[in-house]
């Protein structure tokens, strides 16, 4: 339950500024599916040394159905954005997000591909708790993202870092593929 619901406010809170949170989860959501697809072949589990779960590899269908869906999102949600995702679409791809990790077993793996969105809920928290208990802010405004925005970086400049970022975690998370 912590992962599903962890992954779904994570994206959730990320999705501030436009074309930030829907990137990551493409990225995010294409690395599981690789991890879907070698969990569900017998070969490549034993290979690989991952469990072998059948059946899993259909969630690569899935995948792939989220990523499309998620590509033709941005083009409309890419600055200055026509269309909004709204917490119905936040929630439901972070939920699907961790779904699959949890269906996959690859829950760390998740944490480690989708660390942008585990830093945007740790800061909202920091800042939470930091404000309830000594009436001081960590960061000027939270989520992270809008705290760089009032740093006075561009709201592009913002999210395109914020995607590199999320490309060099999916890139870590792939290459645990052969290293176990």
């Amino acid at each position: 339950y912590l992962v599903i619901v962890g992954a779904s406010n994570a994206v959730n809170l990320t999705d501030g500024l436009d074309g930030l949170a829907i990137m990551p989860v493409i990225l995010v959501g294409a690395c599981l599916g690789v991890f879907a697809y070698v969990t569900g072949n017998a070969v490549h589990a034993k290979y690989l040394l991952f469990p072998h779960i059948p059946g899993s590899g259909e969630l690569m269908i899935f995948c792939a159905a989220i990523c499309g869906a998620c590509l033709a999102f941005l083009w409309f949600n890419a600055y200055p954005a026509q269309v909004f995702m709204g917490d119905v679409g936040a929630l439901a791809m972070g939920a699907a997000l961790g779904t699959v990790a949890v269906i996959v077993r690859q829950e760390i793996v998740l944490f480690i591909m989708g660390g942008l969105f585990v830093v945007e809920a740790l800061s909202v928290m920091l800042q939470v708790g930091s404000y309830k208990t000594r009436k001081k802010r960590i960061f000027l405004m939270a989520p992270i993202h809008h705290h760089y925005e009032q740093k006075g970086w561009k709201e592009t400049q913002v999210v395109v870092r914020f995607w590199i970022i999320t490309i060099v975690l999916v890139l870590i998370g792939l290459a645990s593929l052969k290293i176990r």
